[in-house]
């Protein structure tokens, strides 16, 4: 009887040692979002976290996914071009166990191994804003046709230059960057120029940032500035860069300035006459797009695919015949949308 006694308190114990474990596996389990009570959990991975244009894209990934009761984890590089800073972001996301990644790549080649590897868990992986290459690589694609915007740009360009011969700056991205050969090798087709053409007398590498652009201008103004009429930019923020160091020589209204890109700022310049035009893009629809995609992949499976054009708008408040475009007014309440 005594030494029954003594095992009743030691059964006790190891009975409510086995309910606290069981109680801990249950907790643990409803937080994943592979399949668990928890919400579906998506991953974005943008080039940078600054520029303007991936702010709109996470903002609005961040309120599609709300809108369907589904969490967003947004990382992003250090700068345009940090393949290393996107390859710890994809590991990240991962570890964290999210159904789908939402990614801008750099350069897509730095990034390949990282997205098998995703997808090798399970994990859909779609691109937005730029393509990977190869295309299938990922799943779907939701992006501009950079090319057809720099296509749109060169040719209101050469429009506006008329018979003058075009002598032109070029602020581009980065060589191993996709979209920015893209949207360059479209701009000299929309010229109706080669792609070695001797028009263009100068070009910088400026990772699509304003302070490097400015700086890139300043420098090529030193052997340009008695030529340059055209100066083609990657995006808006290089455009600003490029504007003012050609203000700071008194030469803003002798040379066109365009750009890629169809911010609100960018808007508002081209209202200002600083730009000759911008083209355009539609971020939100790209992130809109890509976190629905994901969902119903969380759901049922389907997975997106292909390339799904989310469009490009040429902005100019002083349009040629024979082009479609849109005026600031339209730009200013369509901005980024």
């Amino acid at each position: 009887m005594a030494r029954s006694a003594r095992l009743i308190p030691l059964l006790a114990v190891l009975a409510a040692v086995m309910i606290a474990g069981a109680c801990t596996t249950t907790r643990s389990s409803g937080g994943d979002s592979g399949g668990g009570s928890g919400p579906i959990k998506i991953g974005l991975v943008t080039k940078t976290e600054s520029n303007p244009y991936f702010v709109k894209l996470r903002e609005s990934a961040k309120a599609a996914a709300q809108a369907k009761g589904a969490e967003l984890i947004a990382l992003a590089g250090k700068f345009d071009g940090d393949n290393e800073g996107q390859v710890s972001a994809i590991e990240n996301l991962v570890q964290q166990r999210v159904k789908g990644i939402l990614i801008t790549p750099s350069n897509s080649a730095g990034v390949l191994g990282a997205i098998k590897e995703a997808q090798n868990q399970g994990i859909v992986v779609i691109a937005l804003d730029t393509a990977t290459e190869p295309a299938d690589a990922v799943a779907a694609t939701y992006a501009t046709d950079n090319e057809k915007a720099g296509e749109l740009l060169g040719q209101y360009t050469k429009a506006r230059l008329g018979p003058k011969p075009p002598q032109i700056v070029a602020m581009d991205l980065d060589p191993s960057a996709s979209v920015g050969i893209q949207r360059h090798n479209g701009f000299l087709k929309g010229m109706g120029l080669p792609l070695n053409t001797p028009a263009i007398i100068g070009s910088a590498l400026t990772q699509g940032d304003q302070t490097k652009a400015q700086q890139a201008m300043e420098n090529l103004l030193g052997r340009t500035a008695d030529k340059v009429n055209v100066v083609y930019n990657i995006n808006e923020p290089a455009a600003r860069g490029a504007y003012q160091a050609l203000k700071s020589r008194g030469l803003q209204s002798k040379v066109f300035v365009a750009a890629i890109d169809g911010g609100c700022q960018g808007v508002q310049d081209v209202k200002d006459g600083k730009f000759v035009a911008t083209v355009m893009q539609f971020p939100k629809k790209m992130a809109e797009g890509g976190v629905n995609a994901v969902v119903t992949y969380a759901q049922n499976g389907t997975k997106p695919s292909g390339f799904i054009d989310t469009g490009a708008t040429l902005i100019t408040d002083k349009p040629v015949p024979g082009m479609e475009s849109q005026d600031s007014t339209w730009g200013a309440q369509n901005c980024w949308g």
